[in-house]
């Protein structure tokens, strides 16, 4: 997907000569300190790996996620680059979690500060599926994903939002900035 949508900063491995743009991660430490987690320079990032993995190994720009968010959001395609059929991705944001239950039912997340009630799972994002039971403003049928430092990404189709966040801090669970980020980005629709 990367060619179709012209994503030409997204990588398993950093190039050398792009390195100087890539971002330090920290790590919270008890009380309010921080230390480094992820040198740039010396990043397992740098170095060619045996595994690449989608689901926890690439490293993007804001602007090459927004284009992947925003075909998501416009039914799988981006300026005239289709890379999943609208049915297809309409399929893969149903909760696909046994009896239509939420997440918090079939597993314990210890890892991010989002308690995922009301939310299910589909095929590759989470799935907003019970507003009420979830505590936090929403639509049902929002969906969307976050990762090991903090960033996190959502699309809401009844409200027709895109929201990207990006931070470079682990644990995700050190902050409840995403459930902050949500009020806030929620709070200011009119």
């Amino acid at each position: 997907i990367f060619k179709p949508l012209a994503m030409q900063d997204t990588f398993f491995t950093v190039p050398a000569d792009q390195l100087h743009r890539f971002a330090a991660c920290y790590q919270h430490q008890p009380g309010d300190g921080f230390s480094l987690q992820d040198d740039p320079q010396s990043s397992h990032f740098a170095r060619r790996h045996g595994y690449l993995s989608g689901g926890g190994g690439l490293i993007s720009t804001i602007g090459d996620y927004y284009r992947f968010a925003q075909a998501l959001a416009n039914g799988g395609e981006l300026d005239g680059a289709r890379i999943i059929g609208r049915k297809t991705l309409e399929f893969m944001r149903l909760n696909h979690l046994p009896g239509n239950t939420d997440l918090p039912s079939v597993s314990i997340g210890g890892f991010s500060e989002t308690p995922y009630d009301g939310s299910g799972f589909s095929l590759g994002f989470s799935v907003k599926t019970d507003i009420a039971k979830s505590q936090t403003i929403g639509s049902a049928g929002e969906y969307g994903w976050g990762g090991m430092a903090g960033t996190t990404f959502f699309i809401d189709p009844v409200e027709d939002l895109l929201v990207i966040f990006m931070t470079q801090l682990i644990p995700s669970s050190a902050y409840m900035v995403r459930q902050e980020l949500r009020a806030l980005v929620y709070g200011a629709l009119i």
